[in-house]
Formats: C-alpha cells, structure tokens, sequence
C-alpha cells in the first residue's frame, strides 16, 4: 500500500489531463513524497497504476523507462530487487502491453541483475539476465549488446561453479565474436574460456589460454601476473606427459614467473625432480576447491598429478625399480603403482617395458628428437651396450685431444715418450 503523500498525489494524477506527464512527475520527485521506509512499496503502486491507467503504447514505455532511471537513481539494491520483481510479473501478466515493452523489462533484469551482483547472489542475477529476451523478432539487440549480457551470465554462473549453465552460453558467443572488435569483450571472452576449462579440469587447455591472456596489455599488471599464477597452476595439474612439459617449458622460460609463488613446483616439475609432501602441501592452500575435488578413483586431481609426475622422474632416476619399491616412492601400494605404469605407458606418456612375472618395470629414455609415439620398447641389452660403446667413442676421443694438445705444447716431452714405449 502506498504511504500517504503518494496516494494522494497518484489519486490527482488520475483526473490529470496528461497522466503520464503526472506519473513521470511523482517519480521524479520521489524523494520528496516517500521515505526509505515505504519507498519500495510507492514504487510498486506507481507501477501498477501506470499498468491499470491504459496509458497507450507511447506513453507507458516513457513512465516505465522513467520508473527505471529513478531505481537507478536511488541505488538501492534491495529496493531495486523488490520493485524490479514486481513490474516485470506485472507486464508479463498483461498481454495487450508486454510485447511492446520489451525495453522496459530488459532494462528492468539488467538493473535486477545489477542488485543481485552487489548482493553477491550471483546465481539470481544470471536468471535474471537470462530472461531478458535478446532474439525477438519484435526488439532488435547489437551483437555487442549480446555479448556483453551473455558473457555477464557465463561469469555468473561461474562464480558459483556451475560450468555447464556457463558453457551453454559460451557456446552462444563463439558464433558471434567474430563479429566484436571490443578488446575488453573479448578479453572477457577469452577468460571465461579458460575458467570453462579450468572448471571442467582440462587443466592443460586451461593453462595455455591462461598464459596467452596473461600477455593482454589491456588489464593490469597485477591481473596479467595472477593469469600466469592461474596458468602455472594448471599446468601443474595437467596429466604428465610431453604436452604438459611443452606447457611447463614455455611458463618455466617466462621471466615473470620467478616472481610467482608457484615457481618452485614450476621448477621442480619442469625439471622432473621428485616432490615431496610438504611441497605439495603447501602448494594445494593456493587452489580453488574445483582443484581439490575428489576424483572417480578417490585421489584428488593434486595428488594424481604428482603421483605421475614423481613416476615420470623415477623413470629419469632409474633403469629398472620393482613394484613395490616403486609404491613407496610414490606414496601407492605396488598393485596402483603398476596399474598407474601401465596406464601412463598405453597412453604414450611414459616410457617403458613391465615384466609382469618378476613384478619389474624396465624404463627407457626418450631421445629429444624422438616424436610422440614414434618409440617402441626394444632390447633393453641392446640398449646398454649401445650406451657403452658410445662412452668408449667419447673417451677414445678425449684422449685423442688431450695427446694433441700435448703434443702441440711439448713436442719434445711427447717424442720420447712415444720412443719410450
């Protein structure tokens, strides 16, 4: 129910010659005929007055518009809310006005939305942008006004973890960005991208779209350097493997990430050196929870991915390592440490040879030029003898050079010694 004030002043807006000129007046002067107390509720008679008055096209769409810009004027969120909720079900309601409205209630969501932000209630404000009607016949939207409203509902529904609402509306955008030379839009675009995929754990994509945004020169410094604390820790969670050393490599060589928290595992993992708990630990207090979850197996994406890494660094340690020692190496039972061995050998991640009846794994070192699965487990003894024999080459070598050079700076001393023997 209205306060006083404004009943009395919508009841001589009614016998006014002009009511819409009547009604803009009431809600300009708002201030002045209500009070915090009452001001949603005068608010809301307003807009059912105006609704019930058959003002005509024209001039309901300039008392609403109106409507808008004093909630906007006000800034008061729960007010905003509250009012807003009310007239966009009030014009939904009346069908003879509601299609040609259509302005009026998406600025009315958007100014919801806007409230439920502040509110951090992001779920609401993602429906409430999602209502708003972008490909109407009646109501022509700019791609850049859809994008702007669609990657506002993608970071909305990613601040509460709900990737696959937020993918559904990423995938709207990739048939339209093409079409927006907006640099902070499509920065925008690019972001939600890359927390899509960080959500969804494919945390190697992650960090390669990280990276590249973290060289964007349209945000901050600090931004640009929490990007490529956000790619660094991707790669780390990324399954080991060449594509993840070819990520780590190119983090590892950028000179911005000394800097970084994260870089002692950059290093240790780029390095293939073993891990040890308290460094995980410690590492594991800076990510977010999606980071942590349990996966299927009952590990955590973590603890997986340095379960592999450690496996991949024993392979640089050893020739050979036995089941069960290999599990206390890794913190696993011999039964889990061959089973992560063998998936790791099948998916072309690690290589090497396991001989199930002596319970050994034989690990074999790939070449820098060797492509990606381009390997195949062969003699092992071949192998070593190979190895031998290009140590004896060096060697012979070296002796070589070292008699040269000796004979070049004492020739006399080196005759009669070759005379001598």
């Amino acid at each position: 129910m209205a306060s006083p004030k404004v009943a009395e002043a919508l009841g001589r807006a009614q016998e006014h010659p002009d009511p819409a000129a009547a009604y803009k007046d009431i809600l300009t002067n708002i201030k002045t005929l209500s009070s915090l107390a009452t001001i949603a509720a005068d608010l809301t008679a307003i807009s059912d007055a105006v609704l019930a008055a058959q003002l005509g096209v024209v001039s309901s769409r300039a008392v609403l518009s109106q409507l808008v810009t004093t909630l906007q004027a006000l800034d008061n969120h729960d007010v905003s809310i509250t009012v807003g909720a009310h007239v966009v079900t009030a014009i939904g309601a009346n069908t003879s006005l509601a299609s040609s409205l259509l302005e009026q209630t998406a600025a009315l969501r958007e100014l919801m939305a806007t409230a439920h932000e502040a509110n951090d209630d992001f779920l609401e404000a993602a429906k409430s942008l999602a209502e708003i009607p972008l490909d109407s016949s009646q109501r022509r939207v700019p791609d850049a006004d859809k994008v702007s409203i669609w990657i506002r509902i993608v970071r909305n529904y990613l601040e509460v973890d709900d990737s696959t609402a937020a993918e559904t509306y990423l995938n709207k955008l990739k048939n339209v960005m093409h079409t927006i030379d907006d640099p902070e839009l499509n920065l925008h675009f690019k972001l939600s991208a890359a927390r899509i995929q960080d959500s969804k754990r494919q945390f190697l994509a992650a960090a390669q779209s990280y990276h590249e945004i973290s060289f964007s020169p349209t945000i901050a410094e600090e931004e640009r350097l929490h990007t490529l604390s956000m790619a660094i820790k991707c790669a780390i969670l990324a399954p080991a493997g060449p594509p993840r050393s070819r990520v780590l490599a190119r983090l590892y060589k950028d000179e911005r990430s000394a800097a970084l928290e994260e870089y002692s595992m950059l290093e240790k993992m780029f390095l293939d050196r073993l891990l040890a708990p308290a460094e995980v630990a410690k590492f594991a207090q800076g990510l977010a929870p999606h980071q942590l979850a349990t996966t299927a197996d009952g590990s955590t994406v973590l603890a997986k991915a340095v379960v592999e890494h450690n496996l991949l660094g024993a392979s640089r340690l050893y020739t050979n390592i036995g089941f069960d020692e290999l599990g206390l190496l890794l913190g696993l039972d011999g039964v889990k440490a061959e089973d992560t061995t063998a998936k790791m050998i099948e998916q072309d991640r690690l290589k090497g040879t396991i001989d199930q009846i002596d319970r050994i794994i034989w690990f074999e070192t790939r070449d820098a030029s060797d492509e990606k699965g381009s390997w195949r487990a062969g003699d092992l003894v071949g192998k070593e003898m190979r190895r031998w024999d290009s140590n004896v080459q060096a060697l012979a070598e070296d002796v070589e050079r070292l008699t040269g050079a000796l004979q070049d700076e004492f020739p006399e001393f080196v005759a009669a010694q070759i005379a001598a023997a």
